[in-house]
């Protein structure tokens, strides 16, 4: 009996582990890329956008039959992943293809009427990080716009929200930081899809001053809002350089606002990025033991010394933590980040990071807050319960908002 349940145990522990979450691209040719048959169509990919055996959506559609591949759209890091993060991405002709790559990553943003001529629809194909400043949301975004003012399709085919579908952390975008690392009111962790988010921006009237574009969403199988990426069985491609793991897309809000500052090393340019709060100022151990005791929950904090290879810090000896995200349910993910700068600031004279960090660098962090308020607020008396009734003050409205367009259970 002992040996039947352990079998039963086993093979239920073996499926889960190897269950694997269908993405749009592998429902839509499953389909016989039924709503592209007879279309010239243009794509906005990048690596990550790929089928479970490693096949690009770029080399899928160009030999799908009845379906005519007319152009690429480069967002940040390009097409083929070959462009440094933050790098322009130029036009080009994509060398396995033969098909003309446009940049949207660079001087231009919005894909430009001649750019979408020879195209009936656009589609959007990028595994996203869940986090409103990621840019590749913005291009979908500013894509869906110019579709809608050309009268073109636009089809998004899904992929997962790797940090989770119920996860719902920071303010709206205000008025004065919309950037394309906050282009829409939407909050910093937003808890959808890309598919879902495309639905709310059409139907919520937030793009192309409330004109809708022509949207369809091909809905991938097997995925529950409740998964993480590592749930899903899919393989991991990285999304940009300091994305190596899907663990990383967890830990990226969790540093990624503290780090626009470039005054402490966040773990980038090390091999943990954004799992590290870092400098040559800071004593790891009364750091690491001041921030456990605050019993964060879900989060576990450990001493740490390391030498950053680049970046923030490169060549030094710097000492911190590293941060352990054990529940990321439970876990403020974004509020961590604040905690950190609170006890550095009650701690040493330079961990006042707001009189310390340069200036110049308040611009994008305000942006990527989506809000002057949290910088301005927090950089009186450096406390968290200055920021965090205003940080969460969005979230169930916008929770009960987008869940109209929820496509997954």
């Amino acid at each position: 009996m002992m040996k039947h349940i352990f079998s039963l145990f086993f093979l239920t522990l073996s499926m889960a582990v190897f269950s694997q979450v269908k993405p749009g691209i592998e429902v839509l040719r499953d389909n016989n890329f039924d709503i592209l048959k007879g279309k010239r169509v243009g794509l906005i990919t990048n690596p990550t956008g790929v089928d479970n055996d490693l096949v690009s959506t770029v080399d899928i559609l160009a030999g799908a039959a009845d379906v005519e591949l007319m152009g690429l759209y480069g967002p940040e890091h390009g097409v083929r992943g070959d462009i440094h993060a933050g790098d322009h991405v130029a036009n080009a002709i994509d060398e396995k293809t033969g098909i003309p790559v446009y940049s949207i990553y660079g001087k231009t943003r919005k894909p430009t009427p001649e750019m979408l001529k020879d195209i009936d629809v656009l589609v959007y194909d990028i595994q996203d990080n869940g986090c409103r400043s990621y840019t590749f949301i913005s291009s979908m975004g500013l894509a869906m716009e110019a579709c809608a003012e050309l009268g073109k399709e636009f089809v998004v085919l899904d992929r997962p929200n790797p940090v989770g579908g119920n996860i719902i952390e920071g303010n709206l975008v205000e008025d004065d930081c919309v950037s394309f690392v906050s282009q829409f009111p939407i909050p910093y962790l937003y808890g959808l899809t890309p598919g879902e988010l495309a639905c709310y921006l059409n139907e919520e009237g937030l793009i192309a001053g409330g004109k809708k574009v022509r949207l369809k969403v091909v809905p991938m199988e097997g995925y529950r809002r409740d998964m993480d990426f590592r749930d899903t069985g899919m393989p991991w491609v990285m999304p940009s350089p300091h994305m190596p793991s899907p663990e990383s897309v967890v830990y990226y809000p969790a540093t990624g606002i503290l780090g626009e500052l470039y005054f402490l090393s966040i773990g980038v340019g090390y091999t943990l990025p954004f799992k590290l709060i870092c400098a040559e100022w800071i004593d790891a151990g009364n750091f690491a033991g001041r921030l456990s005791a605050r019993n964060i929950p879900g989060v576990e904090f450990r001493p740490i010394h390391i030498k950053p290879f680049y970046s923030t810090g490169q060549g030094k000896n710097l000492q911190g933590v590293e941060i352990y995200i054990t529940d990321r349910i439970k876990a403020p993910i974004t509020m961590i980040q604040f905690h950190a700068m609170e006890i550095l600031a009650d701690m040493y004279p330079q961990g006042r990071i707001f009189e310390n960090a340069d200036e110049k660098r308040f611009n994008m962090f305000d942006k990527v807050c989506g809000s002057k308020e949290i910088r301005e607020r927090f950089s009186q008396n450096y406390k968290v319960a200055d920021i965090e009734d205003y940080w969460n003050k969005d979230n169930e409205s916008f929770r009960r908002k987008s869940s109209k367009y929820h496509l997954y259970k």
